[in-house]
């Protein structure tokens, strides 16, 4: 099958079969945000993609690795196996930066862009109310089974792109970059309502400073600011979970659309 021969027969070859399905599997779990988070060891992602694999390699008893693993033409075949892997992934990334970059917008507007914490998923700094839309936006996708359904569609994968023939065409990256469009739409939605709050009161805010100009207008507009985006962000709690959700599903169509022909 390759150059490497151990002299253990059809135990190495199903072994080689074994790793290659778990090529797949290994990108889009180091890609996605919740399985391929900075948290999560690399060793559990093996462990899962491994355990998924020699499931795949039951159900597909017909994907094979490549006859010479180690040449150009099995290198092509396994780098379209990673295409489709960190493409599955990718999807997900961009749905759960939509909340990440709504609570960029928000921050700014609240003036509190400069309190900001290391993202457990990504290791970079974001700040702290991207935290809070991070976990809720984690919560509301693994309690609508999202992560399911994903993982169903990566191993549904293997029927509509076979190994050897995973190579995207313009239709496939449309739908990614249509999606990226989707990612910022919602980001937009999100912060709409807070961002409205905060700019009545700025506007608030400026009126009272040129009515009384011995006001200090940074000593009443930041924590004025700061309450009003707070009231803002607990009134729209309900909104926001909904936003959520859809955004959840919406990326899991869109990866059906990416794999399923």
């Amino acid at each position: 099958m390759i150059s490497l021969d151990f002299g253990l027969g059809g135990i190495e070859a199903e072994f080689w079969r074994w790793m290659f399905v778990m090529t797949r599997l290994g990108a889009a779990m180091l890609a996605a945000p919740i399985f391929g988070a900075s948290s999560v060891p690399p060793q559990v992602r093996v462990i899962a993609a491994g355990a998924l694999g020699i499931f795949l390699c039951v159900w597909f008893p017909a994907v094979q690795a490549p006859q010479d693993l180690l040449s150009v033409e099995g290198m092509v075949i396994v780098a379209g196996e990673v295409l489709i892997g960190l493409s599955m992934g990718f999807l997900l990334q961009m749905a759960f930066a939509a909340p990440v970059l709504a609570a960029e917008v928000i921050s700014g507007t609240m003036g509190m862009s400069m309190a900001t914490a290391v993202d457990p998923g990504s290791g970079s700094q974001s700040p702290a109310l991207g935290q809070y839309f991070t976990v809720v936006m984690t919560l509301i996708f693994l309690a609508l089974g999202a992560h399911l359904l994903w993982i169903r569609l990566l191993v549904e994968s293997y029927m509509t792109f076979p190994p050897g023939g995973t190579w995207f065409g313009p239709e496939r990256l449309e739908i990614l970059l249509s999606f990226a469009t989707t990612m910022f739409v919602t980001a937009v939605v999100i912060a709409l309502p807070v961002t409205f709050v905060l700019l009545l009161t700025q506007v608030v805010t400026g009126v009272l400073s040129r009515s009384a100009p011995s006001l200090n207008l940074f000593a009443l507009g930041l924590p004025a600011g700061v309450l009003a985006g707070l009231v803002a962000l607990i009134a729209s709690l309900p909104v926001l979970h909904e936003q959520l959700g859809d955004l959840s599903m919406a990326a899991i169509s869109a990866s059906e659309a990416l794999v399923i022909r």
